[in-house]
């Protein structure tokens, strides 16, 4: 599967349809992510992956242990170089709020819905 071409693609279309598909996968995550996404094509969701069954849902939902903030334009590249995070991280273009630990659970996730 291709890199979707923006982040509403992704959680919008790509990651419902995962989590619909592989809901296993994201109860090994057991998290709920809250992600804002700044510029042309960002938005944002929170990531359920507590609830049975998992689900985005457009804004913040209030429950979020785990928040993830970035530019767009950074974000793709994080999702066309999984290896990027961690860069764009230390040099401050990801900020990570609430428990840093679930943000790198989170990567294998993202894999799913945008490799399927």
């Amino acid at each position: 599967m291709a890199t979707p071409k923006d982040a509403q693609e992704l959680f919008d279309k790509l990651m419902p349809d995962a989590l619909q598909k592989n809901p296993e996968k994201a109860r090994e995550v057991n998290a709920v992510y809250f992600f804002d996404i700044t510029g042309t094509g960002g938005g944002k969701w929170t990531v359920d992956l507590v609830t049975d069954p998992p689900k985005v849902v457009n804004g913040d939902a209030g429950n979020s242990q785990c928040s993830i903030q970035m530019a767009h334009e950074d974000f793709q590249t994080m999702l066309s170089d999984p290896q990027a995070g961690m860069q764009l991280y230390f040099q401050g273009k990801l900020q990570v709020g609430g428990d840093p630990m679930l943000a790198m659970k989170l990567q294998s996730f993202l894999e799913i819905a945008t490799k399927g």
